[in-house]
Protein backbone atom coordinates (compact mmCIF):
# COMPACT_ATOMS: atom_id res chain seq x y z
CA UNK A 1 0.00 0.00 0.00
CA UNK A 2 2.84 2.04 0.89
CA UNK A 3 4.77 1.36 -2.32
CA UNK A 4 1.55 1.97 -4.17
CA UNK A 5 0.89 5.96 -2.85
CA UNK A 6 4.49 6.41 -3.07
CA UNK A 7 4.81 5.61 -7.35
CA UNK A 8 1.33 7.83 -7.66
CA UNK A 9 2.97 10.51 -5.55
CA UNK A 10 6.39 10.69 -7.74
CA UNK A 11 4.40 9.98 -11.02
CA UNK A 12 3.78 13.74 -11.90
CA UNK A 13 7.74 14.25 -10.83
CA UNK A 14 8.50 12.02 -13.33
CA UNK A 15 6.11 13.76 -16.38
CA UNK A 16 7.38 17.02 -15.34
CA UNK A 17 10.58 16.04 -15.62
CA UNK A 18 9.98 14.29 -19.26
CA UNK A 19 8.51 17.04 -20.54
CA UNK A 20 11.37 19.81 -19.04
CA UNK A 21 13.79 17.31 -20.98
CA UNK A 22 11.85 16.97 -24.35
CA UNK A 23 11.46 21.13 -24.24
CA UNK A 24 15.05 21.74 -23.83
CA UNK A 25 16.09 18.61 -26.64
CA UNK A 26 14.01 20.95 -28.95
CA UNK A 27 15.30 24.57 -28.15
CA UNK A 28 19.18 23.14 -28.39
CA UNK A 29 17.80 21.50 -31.99
CA UNK A 30 16.47 24.68 -32.99
CA UNK A 31 19.50 26.48 -31.89
CA UNK A 32 21.82 24.05 -33.46
CA UNK A 33 19.97 24.31 -36.87
CA UNK A 34 19.89 28.01 -36.95
CA UNK A 35 22.61 29.71 -39.47
CA UNK A 36 24.17 32.34 -37.16
CA UNK A 37 25.92 35.92 -37.85
CA UNK A 38 29.72 36.13 -37.82
CA UNK A 39 29.05 38.05 -34.59
CA UNK A 40 26.15 37.45 -33.61
CA UNK A 41 24.71 34.35 -31.58
CA UNK A 42 20.91 33.36 -30.67
CA UNK A 43 20.20 33.45 -26.66
CA UNK A 44 17.90 31.31 -24.70
CA UNK A 45 14.02 32.60 -23.83
CA UNK A 46 15.36 34.28 -20.20
CA UNK A 47 13.79 33.62 -17.18
CA UNK A 48 12.32 37.23 -16.53
CA UNK A 49 10.54 36.90 -20.23
CA UNK A 50 6.96 37.21 -20.32
CA UNK A 51 6.38 34.03 -21.39
CA UNK A 52 7.63 30.74 -23.01
CA UNK A 53 5.81 31.24 -26.00
CA UNK A 54 6.65 34.76 -26.77
CA UNK A 55 10.34 33.75 -26.18
CA UNK A 56 9.61 31.02 -28.80
CA UNK A 57 8.07 33.77 -31.67
CA UNK A 58 11.13 35.71 -30.86
CA UNK A 59 13.55 32.84 -31.57
CA UNK A 60 11.47 32.29 -34.78
CA UNK A 61 10.77 35.46 -36.35
CA UNK A 62 14.68 35.89 -35.95
CA UNK A 63 15.76 32.51 -37.37
CA UNK A 64 13.25 33.79 -40.66
CA UNK A 65 14.46 36.48 -40.79
CA UNK A 66 18.57 35.38 -40.76
CA UNK A 67 17.55 32.74 -43.45
CA UNK A 68 15.95 35.60 -45.31
CA UNK A 69 19.30 37.56 -45.33
CA UNK A 70 21.10 34.43 -46.19
CA UNK A 71 19.49 33.86 -49.10
CA UNK A 72 19.75 37.48 -50.30
CA UNK A 73 23.53 37.27 -49.73
CA UNK A 74 23.49 33.77 -51.64
CA UNK A 75 21.64 35.53 -55.16
CA UNK A 76 24.24 38.39 -54.89
CA UNK A 77 26.98 35.79 -55.09
CA UNK A 78 25.44 34.21 -57.77
CA UNK A 79 24.64 36.89 -60.08
CA UNK A 80 28.33 37.95 -59.39
CA UNK A 81 29.31 34.56 -60.80
CA UNK A 82 26.87 35.09 -63.72
CA UNK A 83 28.38 38.38 -64.38
CA UNK A 84 32.07 37.62 -64.46
CA UNK A 85 31.61 34.44 -66.34
CA UNK A 86 29.55 36.37 -68.93
CA UNK A 87 32.78 38.76 -69.52
CA UNK A 88 34.98 36.46 -69.15
CA UNK A 89 32.98 34.70 -72.67
CA UNK A 90 32.78 37.47 -74.47
CA UNK A 91 37.28 38.37 -73.71
CA UNK A 92 37.10 33.95 -75.05
CA UNK A 93 34.94 35.47 -78.42
CA UNK A 94 37.34 37.97 -78.81
CA UNK A 95 40.12 36.05 -78.41
CA UNK A 96 38.82 33.68 -80.88
CA UNK A 97 37.93 36.32 -83.40
CA UNK A 98 41.14 37.46 -83.15
CA UNK A 99 43.27 34.18 -83.28
CA UNK A 100 41.09 31.98 -85.62
CA UNK A 101 41.40 28.41 -84.35
CA UNK A 102 43.36 26.89 -87.80
CA UNK A 103 40.28 24.27 -87.77
CA UNK A 104 37.54 26.49 -88.49
CA UNK A 105 39.62 28.45 -91.31
CA UNK A 106 38.07 27.73 -94.54
CA UNK A 107 39.28 28.55 -97.95
CA UNK A 108 35.25 29.88 -98.79
CA UNK A 109 35.25 30.88 -102.24
CA UNK A 110 32.16 31.74 -101.98
CA UNK A 111 33.30 34.77 -99.53
CA UNK A 112 37.14 35.36 -100.48
CA UNK A 113 36.79 38.61 -98.30
CA UNK A 114 36.38 36.73 -95.16
CA UNK A 115 38.87 33.57 -95.76
CA UNK A 116 41.18 36.63 -96.44
CA UNK A 117 41.16 37.87 -93.16
CA UNK A 118 40.88 34.56 -91.24
CA UNK A 119 43.88 33.42 -92.97
CA UNK A 120 45.52 36.57 -92.21
CA UNK A 121 44.65 36.85 -88.46
CA UNK A 122 46.28 33.30 -87.78
CA UNK A 123 49.38 34.17 -89.52
CA UNK A 124 49.82 37.10 -87.07
CA UNK A 125 48.57 35.13 -84.48
CA UNK A 126 52.23 32.82 -85.26
CA UNK A 127 54.19 35.43 -85.14
CA UNK A 128 53.07 36.63 -81.27
CA UNK A 129 53.25 32.53 -80.72
CA UNK A 130 56.81 32.10 -81.62
CA UNK A 131 59.72 33.16 -80.08
CA UNK A 132 60.49 36.22 -82.31
CA UNK A 133 59.67 39.82 -80.22
CA UNK A 134 60.71 37.73 -76.69
CA UNK A 135 61.04 34.78 -75.34
CA UNK A 136 59.29 32.02 -73.35
CA UNK A 137 59.72 29.99 -70.78
CA UNK A 138 61.23 26.02 -71.18
CA UNK A 139 61.13 23.29 -68.88
CA UNK A 140 64.46 21.88 -70.05
CA UNK A 141 67.63 22.66 -72.18
CA UNK A 142 66.24 20.52 -74.45
CA UNK A 143 62.81 21.85 -75.08
CA UNK A 144 65.11 25.01 -76.23
CA UNK A 145 65.37 24.69 -80.43
CA UNK A 146 68.51 25.88 -81.83
CA UNK A 147 69.61 27.94 -84.48
CA UNK A 148 71.82 27.43 -87.17
CA UNK A 149 73.95 29.71 -89.13
CA UNK A 150 75.12 30.67 -92.42
CA UNK A 151 76.58 32.77 -94.91
CA UNK A 152 76.42 33.86 -98.90
CA UNK A 153 79.04 30.16 -98.89
CA UNK A 154 78.39 27.70 -96.18
CA UNK A 155 75.22 26.73 -93.80
CA UNK A 156 77.47 25.43 -90.48
CA UNK A 157 74.13 22.95 -88.75
CA UNK A 158 73.71 21.04 -86.26
CA UNK A 159 71.73 18.38 -87.54
CA UNK A 160 74.18 16.83 -90.44
CA UNK A 161 71.93 14.62 -92.05
CA UNK A 162 72.89 11.92 -94.37
CA UNK A 163 76.25 14.09 -95.51
CA UNK A 164 77.54 14.11 -91.98
CA UNK A 165 79.17 17.43 -92.58
CA UNK A 166 79.02 20.27 -89.99
CA UNK A 167 79.32 23.06 -91.91
CA UNK A 168 78.45 22.51 -96.29
CA UNK A 169 77.59 24.36 -99.43
CA UNK A 170 73.50 23.66 -99.05
CA UNK A 171 73.28 20.48 -100.97
CA UNK A 172 69.14 20.57 -101.00
CA UNK A 173 67.54 22.41 -103.58
CA UNK A 174 64.63 23.39 -100.62
CA UNK A 175 67.30 24.93 -98.16
CA UNK A 176 69.56 26.26 -100.67
CA UNK A 177 66.37 28.31 -102.63
CA UNK A 178 65.03 29.40 -99.07
CA UNK A 179 68.42 31.02 -97.91
CA UNK A 180 68.08 32.60 -101.05
CA UNK A 181 65.10 34.52 -100.90
CA UNK A 182 65.46 35.54 -97.66
CA UNK A 183 68.77 37.55 -98.22
CA UNK A 184 67.43 38.64 -101.71
CA UNK A 185 64.28 39.74 -100.10
CA UNK A 186 66.81 41.46 -96.98
CA UNK A 187 68.78 43.10 -99.41
CA UNK A 188 65.64 44.75 -101.29
CA UNK A 189 63.93 45.97 -97.91
CA UNK A 190 67.29 47.61 -96.88
CA UNK A 191 67.20 49.52 -100.61
CA UNK A 192 63.46 50.56 -99.79
CA UNK A 193 62.92 54.14 -99.51
CA UNK A 194 62.03 55.09 -95.60
CA UNK A 195 61.03 58.26 -95.86
CA UNK A 196 64.24 59.78 -94.53
CA UNK A 197 65.91 61.64 -97.44
CA UNK A 198 69.72 61.07 -97.73
CA UNK A 199 71.73 62.98 -100.30
CA UNK A 200 73.28 60.08 -101.59
CA UNK A 201 71.35 56.92 -100.38
CA UNK A 202 73.68 53.94 -100.00
CA UNK A 203 72.70 50.90 -102.25
CA UNK A 204 73.13 46.97 -100.37
CA UNK A 205 74.08 44.31 -102.43
CA UNK A 206 74.27 40.36 -101.31
CA UNK A 207 78.18 40.78 -100.82
CA UNK A 208 77.35 43.44 -97.53
CA UNK A 209 75.76 40.13 -95.96
CA UNK A 210 77.45 39.23 -92.75
CA UNK A 211 76.13 35.96 -91.32
CA UNK A 212 72.71 35.09 -90.70
CA UNK A 213 70.97 32.35 -88.41
CA UNK A 214 67.26 30.85 -88.42
CA UNK A 215 65.45 28.48 -87.17
CA UNK A 216 62.06 26.54 -87.68
CA UNK A 217 59.43 25.44 -84.98
CA UNK A 218 57.39 23.21 -87.08
CA UNK A 219 54.40 24.42 -85.43
CA UNK A 220 54.71 27.92 -85.92
CA UNK A 221 57.11 29.01 -88.63
CA UNK A 222 60.47 29.89 -89.58
CA UNK A 223 62.44 33.11 -87.89
CA UNK A 224 65.74 34.33 -89.75
CA UNK A 225 68.04 37.01 -88.18
CA UNK A 226 70.24 38.52 -90.84
CA UNK A 227 72.93 41.19 -90.34
CA UNK A 228 74.57 43.25 -92.86
CA UNK A 229 77.47 45.97 -93.24
CA UNK A 230 76.33 49.36 -91.78
CA UNK A 231 77.11 52.63 -92.88
CA UNK A 232 80.39 53.14 -90.75
CA UNK A 233 83.01 51.10 -89.35
CA UNK A 234 81.29 49.14 -86.06
CA UNK A 235 77.75 49.76 -87.65
CA UNK A 236 75.68 47.07 -89.01
CA UNK A 237 72.42 46.30 -89.80
CA UNK A 238 69.58 44.00 -88.86
CA UNK A 239 67.14 42.70 -90.61
CA UNK A 240 64.47 40.22 -88.74
CA UNK A 241 62.20 38.04 -90.71
CA UNK A 242 59.48 35.54 -89.70
CA UNK A 243 57.76 32.69 -92.30
CA UNK A 244 54.30 31.92 -90.59
CA UNK A 245 53.40 28.47 -91.47
CA UNK A 246 49.52 28.01 -92.31
CA UNK A 247 46.36 26.68 -90.71
CA UNK A 248 46.17 22.82 -90.54
CA UNK A 249 44.35 21.67 -93.75
CA UNK A 250 42.18 18.05 -94.34
CA UNK A 251 43.71 17.47 -97.96
CA UNK A 252 42.37 13.44 -97.93
CA UNK A 253 39.88 11.27 -95.41
CA UNK A 254 40.11 7.97 -97.13
CA UNK A 255 39.26 4.09 -95.83
CA UNK A 256 42.27 1.92 -96.81
CA UNK A 257 41.76 -1.91 -96.44
CA UNK A 258 44.61 -4.29 -96.54
CA UNK A 259 43.08 -7.41 -96.16
CA UNK A 260 44.31 -8.86 -99.27
CA UNK A 261 46.93 -6.99 -99.99
CA UNK A 262 50.02 -9.69 -100.76
CA UNK A 263 54.05 -8.75 -99.98
CA UNK A 264 56.16 -11.01 -101.49
CA UNK A 265 59.74 -10.70 -99.56
CA UNK A 266 62.54 -11.32 -101.67
CA UNK A 267 65.63 -12.03 -100.31
CA UNK A 268 69.21 -13.21 -102.06
CA UNK A 269 71.42 -15.52 -100.72
CA UNK A 270 74.73 -17.36 -100.90
CA UNK A 271 76.13 -19.90 -98.12
CA UNK A 272 74.96 -18.48 -94.83
CA UNK A 273 73.00 -21.36 -93.74
CA UNK A 274 72.69 -20.27 -90.20
CA UNK A 275 71.60 -17.00 -90.39
CA UNK A 276 69.08 -18.20 -92.96
CA UNK A 277 67.88 -20.45 -89.53
CA UNK A 278 67.54 -17.13 -87.58
CA UNK A 279 65.83 -15.48 -90.55
CA UNK A 280 63.16 -18.60 -91.22
CA UNK A 281 62.62 -18.04 -87.17
CA UNK A 282 61.45 -14.46 -87.15
CA UNK A 283 59.60 -14.98 -90.59
CA UNK A 284 57.12 -17.80 -88.98
CA UNK A 285 56.87 -15.75 -86.27
CA UNK A 286 55.63 -12.70 -87.95
CA UNK A 287 55.01 -13.57 -91.49
CA UNK A 288 53.10 -16.25 -90.87
CA UNK A 289 51.67 -16.56 -87.55
CA UNK A 290 51.50 -12.86 -87.18
CA UNK A 291 50.77 -11.49 -90.38
CA UNK A 292 49.59 -14.17 -92.79
CA UNK A 293 49.37 -12.18 -96.20
CA UNK A 294 52.97 -13.03 -97.09
CA UNK A 295 54.53 -14.72 -99.63
CA UNK A 296 58.85 -15.43 -99.73
CA UNK A 297 61.40 -15.66 -102.25
CA UNK A 298 64.61 -16.97 -102.14
CA UNK A 299 66.91 -16.65 -104.69
CA UNK A 300 69.91 -18.64 -103.86
CA UNK A 301 73.59 -18.53 -105.49
CA UNK A 302 75.67 -21.27 -106.12
CA UNK A 303 75.59 -24.73 -104.64
CA UNK A 304 77.29 -24.82 -101.39
CA UNK A 305 74.70 -24.84 -98.36
CA UNK A 306 72.00 -25.22 -100.30
CA UNK A 307 70.58 -28.56 -99.32
CA UNK A 308 70.54 -27.18 -95.73
CA UNK A 309 68.85 -24.01 -96.61
CA UNK A 310 66.34 -25.95 -98.65
CA UNK A 311 65.81 -27.94 -95.82
CA UNK A 312 65.37 -25.19 -93.62
CA UNK A 313 62.79 -23.76 -96.05
CA UNK A 314 60.87 -27.59 -96.33
CA UNK A 315 60.71 -27.84 -92.44
CA UNK A 316 58.91 -24.81 -91.64
CA UNK A 317 56.35 -25.41 -94.71
CA UNK A 318 55.38 -28.54 -93.22
CA UNK A 319 55.37 -27.35 -89.65
CA UNK A 320 54.14 -23.75 -90.51
CA UNK A 321 51.32 -25.57 -93.46
CA UNK A 322 52.96 -22.80 -94.93
CA UNK A 323 53.17 -22.93 -99.19
CA UNK A 324 53.51 -19.55 -100.08
CA UNK A 325 57.04 -19.72 -101.33
CA UNK A 326 59.64 -20.09 -104.29
CA UNK A 327 62.99 -21.13 -104.16
CA UNK A 328 65.14 -20.06 -107.33
CA UNK A 329 68.74 -21.06 -107.64
CA UNK A 330 71.73 -19.75 -109.79
CA UNK A 331 74.91 -20.66 -111.08
CA UNK A 332 76.56 -17.57 -110.34
CA UNK A 333 78.57 -15.10 -108.57
CA UNK A 334 76.65 -13.80 -105.64
CA UNK A 335 74.89 -10.36 -106.99
CA UNK A 336 72.56 -8.76 -104.66
CA UNK A 337 70.75 -6.86 -107.19
CA UNK A 338 70.83 -9.50 -109.37
CA UNK A 339 68.99 -11.70 -106.79
CA UNK A 340 66.58 -9.52 -106.52
CA UNK A 341 65.27 -8.55 -109.93
CA UNK A 342 65.41 -12.35 -110.69
CA UNK A 343 63.03 -12.58 -107.63
CA UNK A 344 61.16 -10.06 -108.95
CA UNK A 345 60.42 -10.53 -112.20
CA UNK A 346 59.93 -14.21 -111.55
CA UNK A 347 56.23 -13.45 -110.15
CA UNK A 348 53.58 -14.13 -112.56
CA UNK A 349 50.26 -12.94 -110.32
CA UNK A 350 48.71 -10.21 -109.45
CA UNK A 351 50.33 -6.87 -108.97
CA UNK A 352 52.20 -7.29 -105.65
CA UNK A 353 54.11 -5.57 -102.71
CA UNK A 354 58.09 -6.42 -103.13
CA UNK A 355 60.19 -5.85 -100.11
CA UNK A 356 63.36 -6.29 -100.64
CA UNK A 357 65.09 -7.84 -97.71
CA UNK A 358 68.60 -9.61 -96.47
CA UNK A 359 69.19 -12.70 -94.34
CA UNK A 360 70.14 -10.31 -91.52
CA UNK A 361 67.16 -8.58 -90.67
CA UNK A 362 64.71 -8.56 -88.18
CA UNK A 363 60.58 -7.35 -89.11
CA UNK A 364 57.79 -7.29 -86.72
CA UNK A 365 53.83 -7.48 -88.35
CA UNK A 366 53.75 -4.09 -87.04
CA UNK A 367 56.27 -3.32 -90.24
CA UNK A 368 54.67 -4.80 -92.63
CA UNK A 369 51.56 -3.12 -92.19
CA UNK A 370 53.63 -0.25 -92.46
CA UNK A 371 55.31 -1.21 -95.53
CA UNK A 372 51.56 -1.66 -97.15
CA UNK A 373 50.44 1.67 -96.05
CA UNK A 374 53.25 3.61 -97.64
CA UNK A 375 53.34 2.04 -101.06
CA UNK A 376 50.62 2.95 -103.67
CA UNK A 377 50.85 1.63 -107.75
CA UNK A 378 52.03 4.73 -109.75
CA UNK A 379 52.32 7.24 -106.76
CA UNK A 380 54.72 5.67 -103.53
CA UNK A 381 57.32 4.01 -102.98
CA UNK A 382 58.73 3.32 -99.29
CA UNK A 383 62.55 3.70 -98.09
CA UNK A 384 62.09 3.30 -94.65
CA UNK A 385 65.45 3.47 -92.48
CA UNK A 386 65.93 0.72 -90.14
CA UNK A 387 67.74 0.56 -86.70
CA UNK A 388 71.17 -0.95 -86.98
CA UNK A 389 72.43 -3.10 -83.89
CA UNK A 390 75.74 -2.80 -82.30
CA UNK A 391 78.28 -5.53 -81.74
CA UNK A 392 76.93 -7.26 -78.69
CA UNK A 393 80.04 -8.65 -77.55
CA UNK A 394 81.15 -5.20 -77.15
CA UNK A 395 77.32 -3.64 -75.63
CA UNK A 396 76.98 -6.39 -73.14
CA UNK A 397 80.60 -7.01 -72.44
CA UNK A 398 80.02 -5.85 -68.66
CA UNK A 399 77.34 -8.46 -68.38
CA UNK A 400 77.41 -11.72 -66.95
CA UNK A 401 76.05 -13.19 -70.34
CA UNK A 402 74.55 -11.41 -73.18
CA UNK A 403 70.50 -11.27 -73.72
CA UNK A 404 68.09 -13.40 -75.83
CA UNK A 405 67.97 -11.47 -79.31
CA UNK A 406 64.64 -10.22 -78.55
CA UNK A 407 65.84 -8.60 -75.66
CA UNK A 408 68.70 -6.38 -77.53
CA UNK A 409 66.08 -4.95 -80.20
CA UNK A 410 65.80 -1.92 -78.22
CA UNK A 411 66.43 1.11 -79.67
CA UNK A 412 68.26 3.41 -78.09
CA UNK A 413 71.58 4.65 -78.52
CA UNK A 414 73.80 2.63 -76.60
CA UNK A 415 72.56 -0.32 -78.52
CA UNK A 416 72.27 0.75 -82.36
CA UNK A 417 71.52 3.84 -85.28
CA UNK A 418 69.54 4.80 -87.58
CA UNK A 419 71.16 3.33 -90.70
CA UNK A 420 70.74 6.40 -92.88
CA UNK A 421 72.94 5.59 -95.33
CA UNK A 422 71.27 2.46 -96.48
CA UNK A 423 69.09 2.01 -99.11
CA UNK A 424 68.81 -1.74 -99.59
CA UNK A 425 65.47 -2.53 -97.53
CA UNK A 426 62.66 -0.96 -99.39
CA UNK A 427 59.02 -1.88 -100.59
CA UNK A 428 57.11 -1.47 -103.97
CA UNK A 429 54.84 -2.32 -106.14
CA UNK A 430 56.08 -5.11 -108.77
CA UNK A 431 54.87 -2.73 -111.44
CA UNK A 432 56.69 0.69 -110.51
CA UNK A 433 59.90 -1.71 -110.13
CA UNK A 434 59.32 -3.08 -113.31
CA UNK A 435 58.57 0.76 -114.83
CA UNK A 436 61.62 2.29 -113.55
CA UNK A 437 63.80 -0.27 -115.13
CA UNK A 438 64.74 -2.71 -112.01
CA UNK A 439 68.38 -2.87 -110.94
CA UNK A 440 71.49 -2.46 -112.37
CA UNK A 441 72.74 -5.25 -113.25
CA UNK A 442 76.43 -4.77 -114.29
CA UNK A 443 76.88 -4.14 -110.44
CA UNK A 444 78.40 -7.20 -108.54
CA UNK A 445 79.17 -7.74 -104.97
CA UNK A 446 78.05 -5.62 -102.32
CA UNK A 447 76.60 -1.90 -102.80
CA UNK A 448 75.79 0.36 -105.22
CA UNK A 449 73.01 -1.24 -106.38
CA UNK A 450 70.56 -0.21 -103.86
CA UNK A 451 71.64 3.51 -104.21
CA UNK A 452 70.99 3.13 -108.14
CA UNK A 453 67.41 2.09 -107.88
CA UNK A 454 66.76 4.83 -105.09
CA UNK A 455 68.09 7.63 -107.10
CA UNK A 456 65.94 6.42 -110.48
CA UNK A 457 62.73 6.23 -108.30
CA UNK A 458 64.13 9.99 -107.22
CA UNK A 459 64.29 11.18 -110.48
CA UNK A 460 60.61 9.96 -111.61
CA UNK A 461 56.85 11.48 -110.42
CA UNK A 462 56.52 8.84 -107.58
CA UNK A 463 56.88 9.82 -104.10
CA UNK A 464 59.72 8.49 -101.87
CA UNK A 465 58.40 7.76 -98.53
CA UNK A 466 61.64 8.01 -95.98
CA UNK A 467 60.65 7.77 -92.54
CA UNK A 468 62.79 5.63 -89.26
CA UNK A 469 60.22 2.89 -88.52
CA UNK A 470 60.62 1.18 -85.73
CA UNK A 471 59.69 -2.51 -86.25
CA UNK A 472 62.85 -2.73 -88.79
CA UNK A 473 66.36 -4.09 -87.09
CA UNK A 474 69.81 -4.80 -88.96
CA UNK A 475 71.03 -7.58 -86.99
CA UNK A 476 74.76 -6.83 -86.06
CA UNK A 477 77.27 -9.72 -87.90
CA UNK A 478 81.00 -9.16 -88.59
CA UNK A 479 81.60 -7.62 -92.16
CA UNK A 480 84.14 -9.00 -94.51
CA UNK A 481 85.34 -6.44 -97.59
CA UNK A 482 86.45 -8.68 -100.13
CA UNK A 483 89.43 -7.96 -102.16
CA UNK A 484 87.77 -7.94 -105.18
CA UNK A 485 85.71 -4.97 -104.36
CA UNK A 486 86.36 -2.04 -106.37
CA UNK A 487 87.95 0.95 -104.38
CA UNK A 488 84.75 2.73 -104.18
CA UNK A 489 83.03 -0.25 -102.78
CA UNK A 490 85.72 -1.17 -100.24
CA UNK A 491 85.55 2.01 -99.38
CA UNK A 492 82.10 2.32 -98.46
CA UNK A 493 81.68 -1.20 -96.96
CA UNK A 494 85.24 -0.31 -94.67
CA UNK A 495 82.95 2.97 -93.66
CA UNK A 496 79.77 0.79 -92.76
CA UNK A 497 82.28 -1.94 -90.72
CA UNK A 498 83.18 0.51 -88.77
CA UNK A 499 79.71 2.34 -87.71
CA UNK A 500 78.17 -1.38 -87.12
CA UNK A 501 80.93 -1.94 -83.66
CA UNK A 502 79.77 0.13 -81.13
CA UNK A 503 79.35 4.03 -80.63
CA UNK A 504 81.77 6.74 -80.62
CA UNK A 505 81.71 6.62 -77.14
CA UNK A 506 82.00 2.78 -76.06
CA UNK A 507 84.84 2.74 -78.93
CA UNK A 508 86.39 5.18 -77.11
CA UNK A 509 86.74 3.57 -73.97
CA UNK A 510 87.90 0.43 -75.27
CA UNK A 511 90.93 2.59 -76.75
CA UNK A 512 91.56 3.75 -73.35
CA UNK A 513 91.29 0.89 -72.24
CA UNK A 514 94.80 0.29 -70.79
CA UNK A 515 94.60 3.95 -69.17
CA UNK A 516 91.47 3.26 -67.65
CA UNK A 517 92.56 -0.27 -65.58
CA UNK A 518 95.97 1.64 -64.71
CA UNK A 519 94.14 4.76 -62.93
CA UNK A 520 91.83 1.79 -61.45
CA UNK A 521 95.04 -0.18 -60.15
CA UNK A 522 96.21 3.23 -58.98
CA UNK A 523 93.30 4.07 -56.58
CA UNK A 524 93.18 0.86 -55.20
CA UNK A 525 97.01 1.05 -54.03
CA UNK A 526 95.85 4.57 -52.46
CA UNK A 527 93.06 3.06 -50.75
CA UNK A 528 94.99 0.51 -49.48
CA UNK A 529 97.89 2.97 -48.23
CA UNK A 530 95.39 5.24 -46.18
Amino acid sequence: MMLRRGFILFLPRLVGLLVVACCSVSIVYMLACTPKGDNQQLALPRVHSPTVKEGYEAILQEREEKHRNYIISLKKQIAQLKAELQGRTEQLKNMQNQYPDPLDIQLDHSRPEKAQANLLAFLRSQVDKAEVHSGVKLSTEYAAVPFESFTLQKVYQLETGLTRHPEEKPVRKDKRDELIEVIELAVGSLNKPDGVRKAKPRLYTASDFVEGIYRTEKNKGTLYELTFKGDAKHQFKKIVFFRPFGPVMKVKNENVNMADTLINVIVPLAKRASKFRQFMQNFREMGIQQDGRIHLTVVYFGKEQMNEVKSILENTSKSANFKNFTFIQLNEEFSRGKGLDVGARFWKGNNVVLFFCDVDIYFTAEFLNSCRLNTQPGKKVFYPVLFSQYNPSIIYGHHDSIPSLEQQLIIKKETGFWRDFGFGMTCQYRSDFINIGGFDLDIKGWGGEDVHLYRKYLHSNLMVIRTPVRGLFHLWHEKQCLDELTPEQYKMCMQSKAMNEASHGQLGMLVFKQEIETHLQNQKLSSKKT
